[in-house]
């Protein structure tokens, strides 16, 4: 019934009475606009079969058209008639809107034209005579508008309307209700005739209607009636909505009226505007017998309502007595009223030479009533009982209102409500300074508490909301910057799942820089606003927790600072709890840059919205995880350069994007990749494309917009591209191998060496091990070392392992050269016992060491063994002995130490090597 009675607020409005200056003044501003219009549409516009050809100063009907179209709108043009000629084309309409035209007459030959036409729009026009041979035609029709023209009736102009469900004459200054002599329109639905002058209903007016038994809803707004003949309502007894808006009537009338509708179905009944200042307790009795479950009261100016006014209607579910101005409710006000849910009455106890009172007990007879609607209205006080008895209350709706009571709400203040389940408590701009702990304690239903425009000032310890445990939303934005929260402040409403603090928190004081944050105990969380606060300082914890957030509002506040790299400690990554968050607003936050990691993890971000920051060079991987995101708004930034690297991740699934008002650098470097994906993404909305993104630089494009830059011209830097590539990869390369060549080349050397030897066959690597040696070792050492060689590996000498050595096994007479390289050859492996004084003795550097290296590089066996007395750095080693520790393996290279209890694990790591194959690795 509601919505009912929002649609009659919106069809029906009074008919003005214009002065001659006023009417010449509203017909030059109705030409300009027609001029206007004429400018920019040019012509009719056609989508899903509707041609669109109003406001186009046309004289005829335009016959280029689509033929297939079924609806057409010529309103507000300079149409003269309708011949059914022009309309030939179009014989599938089934829509056609003339009004705001001249049309002067209806053709009888039209319908014939348009056999499907089922709505005919003629209002505003200058039809006059009405035949029956006009509509006769017209069988089709379901839907016929004739308002505000000069209609005459000859006849029974309806009567073969047998289709008809909707029927406007209003403003047509009918002289009576009676539009025909016989029964007619038996599927008629709804009548309007509203504005008309007649002042009496007679009995046989609605006589034509006899047979219309679906008529459900009469207009009757504006209509002056006067005179109610008995029986003028019996032919439409099936009534079911009365609307009487605008009629100047009296209490008087209004009874006799409710005593004419006893007989019929009436349930919805709106007397807006009626002028009906008092109320009596006689007015609706004659509704007693009814069903009337709506009944519209509103804008009458009434003042007085008598005890038992509303006793008669007790099946009443919505009244509404919104701007009134009534003084006085008493708890006999509305007595009768035990079927009503809703009472809306907004503005109707307003303050003048005295402040209205509402007595105690005042709404006890409303046990039905489920919502109370009492915006902006002013009472004395609320007294413990002054809502007594509303025990199914689940709305009430107090804002804006003007209550002395409660600008401190203690436990005592809405006692009255603690016997209902109320669920909707509505106390925004109340002028609340203080709630004290309690106060809503007895509200064990309540779901949503609205705060809102208040001027709160204290700190929220929690115990304000005790009681509230199911409570979902608390709305308290715009309390004037004056509320403080705690580390307590949200213990008792653990299942919020809404929480709103816009323009509220004292930001001189601590808030939310708090440990414990304020919002941890709300793990159901989804929405949280904290705009507009001038919030500085944000603790990195301050969202932990808060899993299930969703929507998060931190826009107009100052945390540039956080995000900064030279933030002391770092920059504040406070959005690491809210992994799931959909929505983010930090438009208006001064921001200049946005740390690598601030936005991580948030993979279901869908909005993202920067505005009217100071954001310009932004890191390549800031949005990389922005996979979901549907609208980005980055609109008055200080944006030059849009780049893949930075947004090609978030603008691939893009619905809509807002980056206008930047200075956009219209170079390839930097917008050539935008401008491109701009030109080929037909899924993103971008708005005012064209003309809010100009380019700022350089000077040829400056002030241009940012889609007449020429992508073409980029093409003639790719040979220079790839000149850059090339060289630079060229220079790298010579870089590296430089590299490689100085602290590697041994290595490269020494197996180039090997592969050398393999490929020409000086290799004997393939041979078979077993060949014969006469050695096991043949020991490289110095005279300095003789003592340790004869102490440390001589002792090693068995029947199965025997060694050669200089000093003791050189045949005399036989020349050094030969010894040395004859005795080498029959040696299984080469052992050098490495120190200072045989690094640096010029014997073993030349001939001794070289036939070692060309054992191992040339015969390709891994015979080598470096047995190190000292530590010897690698590259003194190389130069003395032209071999490395790279060259040979790991267990071919003993360190010695001086301890007695090692010498046994020596021995034994030498014999291992000595026994070593001297097969190189492939």
């Amino acid at each position: 019934m509601q919505r009912q009675h929002l649609l009659f607020e919106g069809m029906f409005t009074p008919h003005p009475r214009l002065s001659l200056w006023l009417i010449v003044i509203c017909y030059c501003l109705m030409g300009l606009h027609h001029d206007v219009a004429s400018q920019k549409k040019m012509s009719c516009r056609v989508t899903d079969g509707r041609a669109d050809c109003s406001h186009l100063s046309l004289r005829t009907i335009p016959q280029n058209l689509p033929r297939n179209i079924t609806s057409l709108d010529m309103s507000h043009n300079r149409l003269v008639g309708l011949p059914p000629a022009s309309l030939n084309p179009y014989t599938g309409l089934l829509h056609l809107d003339v009004s705001y035209n001249s049309v002067t007459k209806l053709d009888e030959h039209l319908c014939q034209t348009l056999p499907l036409l089922q709505t005919l729009n003629v209002r505003h026009n200058e039809v006059h005579l009405l035949k029956m041979e006009d509509l006769r035609l017209c069988t089709s029709l379901i839907q016929l508008n004739l308002a505000s023209n000069r209609l005459k009736m000859k006849g029974d102009p309806f009567a073969a309307l047998k289709n008809l469900k909707f029927l406007d004459v209003s403003t047509n200054q009918l002289p009576s209700a009676k539009l025909g002599t016989q029964p007619q329109l038996p599927s008629l639905v709804d009548l309007s005739l509203a504005f008309n002058g007649f002042t009496t209903l007679r009995k046989d007016d609605f006589s034509f209607l006899n047979h219309s038994p679906f008529l459900q809803t009469l207009n009757l707004s504006s209509v002056p009636l006067k005179t109610l003949e008995p029986g003028c309502l019996e032919p439409i007894s099936g009534l079911r909505t009365l609307i009487l808006d605008g009629s100047k009537t009296d209490s008087l009338f209004i009874s006799k009226l409710c005593s004419e509708l006893a007989g019929t179905s009436i349930d919805v009944f709106s007397l807006r505007r009626t002028t009906l200042v008092t109320l009596k307790n006689t007015t609706f009795a004659g509704l007693q017998k009814t069903n009337l479950t709506f009944l519209d009261l509103s804008q009458n100016g009434m003042g007085t309502i008598e005890d038992g006014s509303f006793q008669w209607l007790s099946k009443l579910q919505t009244l509404i007595l919104s701007e009134n101005t009534i003084k006085h409710l008493t708890k006999y006000t509305f007595q009768g009223l035990k079927s009503l849910k809703q009472l809306k009455m907004t503005k109707a106890l307003v303050k003048g030479h005295a402040t209205p009172v509402i007595d105690d007990f005042t709404f006890q007879p409303l046990s039905s009533l489920e919502s109370l609607i009492l915006q902006r209205t002013a009472v004395r006080e609320i007294t413990e009982h002054t809502f007594t008895g509303l025990t199914s209350l689940k709305e009430i709706d107090m804002s804006w209102a003007s209550y002395s009571s409660l600008r401190i709400i203690t436990d005592k203040t809405l006692v009255s409500l603690a016997g209902s389940p109320l669920r909707v408590l509505n106390l925004t701009a109340t002028a609340i300074a203080k709630i004290n702990p309690g106060s809503f304690s007895f509200f064990k239903n309540l779901t949503i508490l609205l705060l809102d425009f208040n001027f709160i000032q204290q700190t929220l310890s929690g115990k304000e909301f005790e009681g509230l445990s199911q409570v979902q939303e608390i709305h308290m934005t715009y309390n004037h910057w004056k509320v403080r929260l705690c580390s307590t402040s949200f213990v008792n409403v653990p299942n919020l799942r809404v929480l709103t603090l816009g323009k509220s928190l004292n930001n001189t004081a601590v808030n939310v820089d708090v440990d414990p944050s304020p919002f941890k105990p709300l793990s159901h969380l989804t929405f949280l606003d904290l705009s507009n606060n001038n919030i500085a300082n944000i603790r990195e914890s301050m969202l932990d927790g808060l899993v299930n957030l969703k929507v998060l509002k931190l826009q107009h506040n100052n945390l540039a600072r956080l995000w900064k790299s030279a933030n002391p400690g770092g920059p504040v990554m406070f959005l690491k709890g809210a992994q799931n968050l959909m929505t983010l607003q930090m438009d208006s936050n001064g921001l200049d840059e946005i740390p690598e990691g601030a936005l991580r993890g948030l993979i279901n971000l869908s909005e993202l919205s920067l505005s009217n920051n100071l954001l310009n060079n932004l890191r390549d991987s800031i949005f990389e995880d922005l996979k979901s995101l549907r609208v980005l708004r980055l609109q008055k930034n200080l944006i030059t350069a849009v780049k893949p690297e930075v947004f090609q991740t978030p603008m691939s699934n893009l619905s809509i994007l807002v980056m206008d008002k930047n200075p956009f650098d219209c170079t390839c470097e930097s917008i050539l990749w935008f401008v491109t994906w701009l030109n080929s993404t037909n899924r993103t909305f971008v708005p005012d494309l064209t003309d809010q993104y100009m380019c700022n630089t350089p000077l040829a494009y400056y002030n241009h917009s940012i889609t007449m830059f020429d992508t073409l011209s980029c093409k003639d830097m790719t040979p220079f591209q790839a000149l850059y590539i090339l060289s630079s990869t060229a220079v790298m390369v010579l870089m590296a191998t430089a590299f490689l060549v100085r602290f590697q080349g041994w290595r490269i050397q020494f197996y180039w060496n090997i592969l050398v030897s393999r490929t020409l066959g000086f290799s004997d690597a393939n041979a078979e091990e077993s060949r014969e040696f006469e050695y096991d070792a043949y020991i490289i050492h110095t005279e300095e070392d003789k003592r340790w060689v004869d102490r440390m590996i001589v002792p090693l000498e068995n029947e199965k392992c025997s060694f050669y050595l200089e000093h003791r096994d050189a045949i005399p007479g036989t020349p050094q050269l030969n010894s040395i390289v004859d005795n080498i050859r029959r040696s299984r492996k080469i052992v050098f016992v490495i120190s200072e004084s045989l690094l640096n003795d010029p014997w073993c550097q030349g001939f001794t060491a070289h036939q070692a290296l060309h054992q191992v590089i040339e015969a390709s066996r891994d015979s080598v063994v470096l047995v190190f007395l000292q530590d010897v750095h690698d590259y003194k080693l190389s130069r003395s002995l032209f071999i490395r520790r790279g060259m040979l393996r790991s267990c071919c290279i003993l360190e010695w130490h001086c301890h007695k209890e090692r010498i046994a694990a020596f021995h034994q790591r030498l014999l291992i090597a000595l026994g070593m194959t001297n097969r190189l690795r492939e």
